[in-house]
């Protein structure tokens, strides 16, 4: 039981902290776009970033969900 209360409550945790990441898109005026070319989990956020650049985006990062977002300035 106490197993299952730890895990649900780090599954909140994650969508909170995902949800964040969202609002910042909206708040900052950047626009966030899943990456095309990171392949499987993103673990380093500097890889997403490089990976983000070429692919034309200002930057990137990886979210708590280990998936990794690029952004740009929304127009």
């Amino acid at each position: 039981m106490r197993k299952g209360m730890t895990y649900l409550l780090l599954l909140c945790l994650l969508v909170l902290m995902s949800m964040e990441v969202m609002m910042m898109g909206v708040e900052g005026s950047l626009c966030y776009t899943r990456s095309a070319g990171h392949m499987g989990p993103c673990l380093i956020s500097h890889n997403c970033a490089q990976i983000c650049l070429h692919e034309g985006f200002s930057g990137g990062g990886c979210n708590p969900l280990l998936i990794c977002l690029c952004y740009k300035p929304c127009s």
